[in-house]
């Protein structure tokens, strides 16, 4: 089987059969003859048909071969930077198109749907793998969620998951139930009860300005293109996880049929009581309690120092830890699971300024790829500043279509719980 570095290995060899023809009849102060035009021709038919193939080869790096007969694969272009620069090079009218842009094998509609030269060229593999990686790390939500990679020409998918609201007899599962038979009795059968997840693709997209003289240093480009990039995704996404419509974003917990909803003591204005957490993880559903974290907005960390539980002989012992020491940094915990503070959460006193989630198990993010990006050099151009788009196609709603009934108790439970809001005394 071919590879992309045979093919183009057979190009530069083509390539130099044309520059040897050119030198001779340039050494010489004449025109290329009949039959050396004849051939040239011949040369540029193989090189537009090796670049042919070599355009639509799946492989996205090039194999280099290593002292020794090794060999590794490496990427097209040094550093995101560098391609951005190469990107932007080939918008400029009559600018030069670099020969690896179109070794990056299905070129993107740029911001310009028509003509590849405004922008339609795909990042290379890695770095929008990259760029999908970082979105999660830069996040504070997203990372914690379940994963599912959507392949083909599909956008969406469909998940089957249990449709379980009651873990009453005869509810657990959907309808499973079992029996105490004695001798030769009946068995009654049961059987399990399911409702479908559609998950469709979103688009999350932002757009970036960067100055010419920004463009000119690649080192600058990738860290400060790439970084704002990454992390206005990640907040995006974050943001739609915890409180998305589900219409043109991700479906949010706090908008989901799924939530659990803890009625608030009376108290103060911004304030929070132990009564409060406590209730709220009595109903976490049990299985979730070992991977359930808490999320707040970060006005309530002063209240979380000051939360204390009354013990049976009259002392008192601090309800919130905080992180003792680098073997438990970043964060601090309350029964044993971290508390992260992210911008997400509602400000105090609203449903959402606190919740208690197991995002892992009880929340589903589907994705397609890594992060498309393509530029223009026409939006801004009397700016002196070209625009860079990066769009992530993605979606997500909780497990869950609904809080489950307890076996016995009164309480519904479910993967997610927050307090109400509105809790003045």
């Amino acid at each position: 089987m071919r590879t992309a570095n045979g093919v183009q290995s057979d190009i530069e060899f083509v390539e130099s059969k044309v520059e040897t023809l050119r030198k001779r009849a340039a050494a010489d102060g004449r025109q290329l003859t009949k039959p050396e035009q004849a051939l040239m021709a011949e040369y540029n038919e193989a090189i537009a048909k090796l670049q042919n193939e070599l355009d639509h080869m799946p492989q996205r790096a090039l194999t280099v071969q290593l002292g020794g007969g090794r060999t590794t694969d490496r990427t097209l272009f040094n550093s995101f930077g560098e391609q951005l620069r190469a990107i932007r090079d080939a918008g400029i009218p009559g600018g030069p198109v670099d020969n690896r842009l179109h070794q990056v094998v299905n070129s993107a509609s740029g911001l310009n749907e028509t003509v590849p030269s405004d922008g339609g060229f795909l990042i290379e593999k890695q770095f929008a793998a990259e760029l999908l990686q970082n979105v999660y790390e830069s996040g504070q939500v997203a990372k914690l969620c379940r994963r599912i990679q959507i392949s083909g020409n599909s956008n969406g998918i469909k998940i089957p998951g249990l449709d379980e609201t009651s873990r009453a007899t005869g509810s657990r599962w959907g309808g499973v139930r079992s029996y105490w038979v004695g001798e030769a009795e009946e068995k009654t059968a049961s059987k399990p009860k399911f409702r479908q997840i559609d998950l469709e693709l979103k688009k999350s997209a932002v757009l970036i300005y960067a100055t010419d003289e920004l463009l000119q240093d690649s080192t600058v480009l990738t860290e400060a293109i790439g970084r704002m990039a990454r992390d206005e995704l990640a907040f995006a996404l974050d943001d739609a996880i915890i409180n998305g419509t589900g219409a043109t974003q991700p479906l949010g917990i706090l908008n989901s049929g799924g939530l659990v909803t803890q009625a608030a003591e009376s108290q103060a204005a911004g304030t929070l009581v132990p009564e409060n957490i406590v209730k709220m993880w009595a109903r976490l559903l049990p299985a979730s309690q070992k991977s359930a974290v808490w999320l707040i907005n970060q006005e309530l960390l002063p209240q979380l120092y000051l939360l204390t539980l009354e013990g049976s002989s009259g002392g008192v012992a601090p309800l919130y830890m905080p992180a003792q020491g680098l073997s438990q940094a970043p964060y601090g915990t309350i029964f044993g699971r971290p508390v992260i503070p992210i911008e997400q959460c509602q400000a105090p006193d609203t449903a959402g300024d606190i919740i208690l989630g197991d995002f892992s198990n009880g929340y589903i993010l589907a994705e397609k790829g890594g992060i498309d990006a393509a530029m223009s050099i026409h939006v801004r151009f009397v700016y002196d500043e070209s625009v860079f788009r990066f769009v992530m196609r993605i979606d997500g709603q909780p497990v869950l279509s609904a809080p489950i009934s307890p076996f016995k108790g009164s309480n519904d439970v479910g993967h997610f719980v927050c307090l109400a809001g509105s809790r003045s005394a």
